[in-house]
């Protein structure tokens, strides 16, 4: 039996425009939509899930399965302890993840998915309590939830109505929405959010303080009160940091200079030979604590407009240095 091919796709820009508008349009209906279905439903969902001892299991096939994966990180992410369980993977004994003290987010636009419902018995048996997100209250799942959350659309997307489009989208947001109020409710805060994103520019921004990237010890500009002009040179020259402490026999900050306060003083015409460190530098440092967060360090050098600042320790002695290229190496700004 011979095959035809397809016939060739005809392409219309103005055509593919317009659908994607109305994809949005419709998508967007169905996300606002939902505020009217919110209630009491969804706040015995968070009370719920911020009362169990153990994680929020998140269940779903074929698109919802897809949508319930990014239910369980943004939670995880978020301070409510999730993960995701494949419906057909739990009758072949991944059930076994879920325990009593959990509590399981089964997502299903119909309330009909076969592999998901055909466990729901053996999770119902084990105590665990069960949020159903469907768009039939009617459906088996609704029926076998503890709690119904009503994630109806009035259409999808698709232009056949059939691809499911606007029904995840809906759960994804009423995902999102769970999520954050878990998060409010928990008092999580950028901090803890960080936490769990070490690897991320957030996590760099929240959790480097400035004692892991600034320079110490040996790498520390700096020069005794009465050291001459020549050697106070001679010590910025070799430390690259465009500047130099200058400190008593205790190690205390009495000041600092810079190539600014060098390019000033050439300016005035200052024959600087004879000068000692004490006699040039500016009293008044611009310093920073160790402990503190790196990314406090940068707004301190933008708010000041400079380029590098002085680290105390907790005893307010001179630790270390620290200069923009330094932030920029450590990818804090």
């Amino acid at each position: 039996m011979k095959i035809e091919p397809l016939p060739a796709p005809i392409f219309d820009a103005q055509r593919a425009i317009a659908l994607a508008h109305e994809t949005l349009d419709i998508e967007a209906a169905a996300i606002v939509s939902l505020k009217r279905h919110l209630g009491d439903a969804f706040a015995n969902t968070v009370r719920l899930m911020l009362g169990i001892s153990g994680r929020i299991v998140v269940m779903g096939m074929g698109k919802s399965g897809h949508i319930g994966r990014k239910i369980a990180a943004t939670l995880a992410s978020t301070g409510t302890p999730a993960m995701f369980v494949h419906p057909a993977e739990a009758s072949h004994g991944d059930l076994g993840m879920i325990q009593t003290n959990d509590a399981v987010l089964a997502i299903s636009n119909s309330g009909e998915s076969q592999e998901l419902n055909a466990i729901l018995p053996m999770i119902k048996r084990l105590g665990a309590p069960v949020v159903a997100m469907t768009g039939d209250a009617h459906s088996t799942l609704a029926r076998y939830a503890d709690i119904f959350l009503n994630s109806s659309v009035d259409k999808e997307a698709c232009p056949l109505n059939l691809a499911p489009t606007a029904s995840t989208t809906a759960q994804l947001a009423l995902g999102d929405a769970l999520s954050l109020a878990l998060l409010d409710a928990r008092g999580f805060k950028a901090e803890d959010f960080a936490r769990s994103h070490p690897g991320g520019m957030l996590g760099r921004r929240l959790l480097t303080l400035v004692d892991d990237v600034m320079r110490a010890d040996e790498q520390v500009p700096k020069v005794h009160l009465l050291a001459s002009f020549s050697d106070l040179m001679r010590e910025m020259s070799h430390k690259g940091l465009g500047a130099t402490a200058v400190v008593d026999d205790a190690g205390k900050l009495c000041g600092v200079f810079t190539d600014g306060d060098l390019r000033r003083l050439i300016e005035k015409g200052v024959d600087l030979r004879d000068l000692m460190a004490h006699q040039v530098m500016h009293p008044d440092p611009v310093t920073i604590r160790r402990d503190a967060l790196a990314v406090d360090a940068a707004r301190l050098m933008e708010l000041r407009r400079i380029t590098s600042v002085l680290v105390l320790d907790s005893a307010g002695l001179l630790c270390g240095a620290l200069n923009s290229n330094d932030l920029m190496r450590a990818k804090v700004i």
